[in-house]
């Protein structure tokens, strides 16, 4: 998978089309990302105690990478990954600037 966590991705289709956001997971298994403040979702909770009152949570659920794209460092723009071999390390490289990621 080409995003890590911690990158900043741009939100290509859906409700949060446009709008970017960090990764604070990656799950390469099922292929899914989930990113902090986008794909929010309303989950409702009950109360377990009594006096304690029920409550509706805003929670981020997974999105597909296929539906982002990883944001530039240097030229701030979303961008596909390429990979540039030097010597034994193999670096995330920018298709639009080509500079590191």
């Amino acid at each position: 998978m080409k995003i890590k966590k911690g990158d900043n991705v741009k939100m290509l289709g859906g409700k949060d089309r446009n709008k970017t956001g960090k990764v604070l997971a990656v799950m390469p298994a099922e292929n899914l990302l989930v990113i902090e403040g986008l794909n929010l979702v309303k989950k409702h909770t009950r109360a377990r105690k009594q006096g304690q009152k029920g409550q509706i949570i805003h929670k981020e659920r997974a999105v597909s990478a296929a539906s982002v794209a990883l944001v530039c460092r240097s030229c701030g723009k979303a961008t596909r990954v390429g990979y540039k071999l030097t010597g034994d390390a193999k670096i995330r490289v920018c298709k639009k600037c080509q500079s590191e990621i």
